[in-house]
């Protein structure tokens, strides 16, 4: 029984390698499509594969006759009637291909990213300092294991409490403690370092952006954050949504908001620019603030105000400050070539261009190839 169990967790284990390296053949696939967004859970996600056939042999009566057996003449029906057959027969009832979903780390999943897109680590810059269990027991408590029993502590307050009664009898020196005596090794909590990290998604959510356009942003959304979880050990995730202004939504509601107004990109900044101030100093926190549109504007001086921004304020502050332009059948594009002009040499700043989904994974590429 032991010896069938141990191979069946050695086939199960050899199968998970099979299907990994199925997912890392078709992770360009994965990169560009919304399919596996719903299946994501608190630390895997379940990706769809198609099942793997293993060939093997099929019993069945042998006629004796046909191509390869006997004596069949080239053309003979394998069958040996003679008779020719229809060409097409009645609908099945069962599917041409079956799909198998497997749970995936997402760590590992961001391994594969990593390896694909040939990203480099990220160097933490800020650190949020939190307060945790030290390593050495240097502390001591009133309660705890008798494991961590400290014996001198407790004989000492032991014997003071004796004296201070009146007990104590120095030609019988009898030290009996009790519970209130009992002191115990503890550690110290002290502060360590932790890097931290906060990441802004802005977008516009105008009358401009359609559903093919927030479905690549969705997509985006999804590889960037799997990514910058696998190298920072707390993760805070914001989402902004704006058309001629700004305000802070939950997930949900940034895939799928959609308003019929205007579009002015500094609200989205200024907003952003506020919660840094107020909340994600950058002594504490890495900082990555990514902005999506399809490249319209409200007006020149509106651009002119989210450079200000972004060249005196925001940029100062971050790690680095991503914009990605999906291609609209209504967007101009304008802003992207804007910033590329006014910014386009501060390293702090990266702009991508999407026209289509099989662009997403060089913007990807773009956004996190520089490790900052």
């Amino acid at each position: 029984m032991g010896f069938q169990v141990y191979r069946m967790e050695r086939d199960r284990a050899r199968f998970r390698d099979i299907v990994r390296g199925r997912l890392r053949q078709d992770l360009r696939k994965y990169l560009s499509t919304s399919e596996l967004l719903g299946r994501q859970g608190k630390n895997s996600i379940s990706i769809p594969v198609p099942q793997i056939e293993l060939p093997r042999f099929r019993f069945g009566e042998n006629k004796g006759q046909g191509v390869g057996q006997g004596s069949g003449e080239n053309g003979q029906p394998i069958d040996g009637d003679g008779q020719d057959g229809e060409g097409a027969g009645a609908a099945g009832e069962h599917p041409g291909q079956h799909i198998l979903e497997v749970e995936v780390e997402l760590e590992e999943l961001a391994e594969m990213l990593g390896k694909e897109l040939e990203l480099p680590n990220i160097q933490p810059r800020g650190s949020k300092q939190i307060h945790m269990e030290g390593g050495r027991y240097t502390g001591i408590r009133a309660q705890g294991p008798q494991s961590l029993r400290h014996f001198r502590r407790t004989y000492r307050r032991a014997l003071k409490r004796t004296i201070a009664s009146g007990d104590w009898n120095a030609k019988d020196p009898v030290v009996v403690p009790i519970r209130e005596d009992e002191r115990y090794r503890a550690r110290r909590t002290t502060p360590q370092p932790e890097s931290s990290a906060v990441i802004f998604h802005m977008m516009d959510v105008s009358g401009s952006m359609g559903r093919e356009q927030k479905d690549i942003v969705r997509i985006k959304a999804f590889w960037i954050d799997t990514w910058l979880r696998s190298q920072y050990q707390n993760i805070d995730v914001v989402y902004i949504v704006h058309d001629a202004m700004a305000k802070i939504v939950d997930q949900d509601a940034f895939f799928h908001l959609r308003e019929s107004g205007g579009t002015k990109i500094s609200s989205a900044y200024e907003l952003c620019l506020k919660l840094i101030r107020e909340r994600y100093r950058p002594e504490n926190w890495n900082i990555y603030p990514f902005h999506y549109s399809d490249g319209d504007n409200w007006s020149a001086r509106d651009t002119e105000r989210c450079v200000h921004l972004l060249d005196d304020e925001i940029l100062p502050r971050v790690n680095q400050f991503c914009y990605g332009q999906v291609k609209s059948a209504y967007g101009s594009g304008q802003f992207k070539k804007d910033l590329d002009a006014a910014l386009g040499s501060d390293e702090r700043l990266v702009t991508a261009g999407v026209n289509s989904r099989e662009e997403i994974a060089d913007s990807i590429r773009q956004f996190l190839g520089q490790g900052r």
